[in-house]
């Protein structure tokens, strides 16, 4: 199991009582933790000492909370919880739309807050063994003139280039390399995205597989590596080889 005791995460909202309370409940759980009130407090932090995860509410006065998330994911490699005022399926597409890995509705259960972050970060960086990992787990997958490094969960581009991936965009291309041809189902890439049930019908997953089809097809609007099957999901029509 991996170990929590040294894991840095920060708490970004700008009501103090709030950070305090998530703070004090985090650290009896054993994560060190950055209480920050805004934008500047994070990037600076980001720069010196970067956290494993950070904690963002979008409805910071005053600032955008989403352009604060893009620009998260656009120069640092963390897990990032979005924290949305409600929790419905509008609040779930804008935080994937922005790359979250997983979003917390207000008000909520600090329990359930320090399972939801436990979770992200096992999908964020994989469990330590014994020994070393199956050559499976520390290979390449190659599709498309796309490499996938499984073990480094880095995505190298056809022209070399590394093309960076969120966790949640990771997973994905993860679970279509390791099945390619075969058409799956919306349940099993979530299941694979987000380590646990979010409901048969959740069509979230629609916009990361768009947000992922960005990154890798040359037009995503008419996709020739991942395609949709009406009614049943969506498959990787590119052969795959793995060294």
């Amino acid at each position: 199991m991996a170990r929590m005791r040294e894991t840095h995460v920060a708490v970004v909202d700008d009501e103090p009582a709030v950070t305090q309370l998530i703070a004090d409940y985090l650290k009896s759980h054993g994560f060190r933790v950055s209480q920050l009130r805004g934008s500047s407090a994070l990037f600076a932090l980001m720069a010196s000492d970067p956290p494993a995860l950070v904690l963002l509410d979008i409805g910071l006065g005053g600032e955008d909370g989403l352009a604060i998330a893009r620009k998260l994911r656009a120069h640092w490699h963390c897990g990032l919880m979005i924290v949305t005022g409600r929790g419905d399926i509008v609040d779930r597409i804008v935080g994937l739309e922005v790359g979250a890995d997983d979003y917390v509705a207000k008000p909520f259960d600090l329990r359930e807050l320090v399972a939801r972050i436990r979770a992200v970060l096992r999908r964020l960086q994989p469990e330590e063994t014994d020994g070393p990992a199956p050559e499976a787990e520390r290979g390449r997958l190659n599709f498309a003139g796309w490499s996938l490094d499984v073990g480094a969960r880095r995505l190298t581009a056809p022209d070399t280039t590394e093309v960076l991936l969120t966790n949640g965009e990771f997973e994905l291309l993860r679970a279509f390399a390791e099945h390619p041809g075969r058409v799956l189902s919306r349940e099993f890439l979530l299941e694979c995205t987000r380590g646990r049930e979010a409901g048969p019908y959740d069509r979230t997953i629609d916009v990361q597989v768009g947000r992922l089809r960005r990154k890798i097809e040359a037009d995503p609007a008419h996709p020739q590596i991942i395609k949709a099957v009406r009614s049943a999901g969506y498959v990787l029509v590119s052969p795959v080889s793995a060294d």
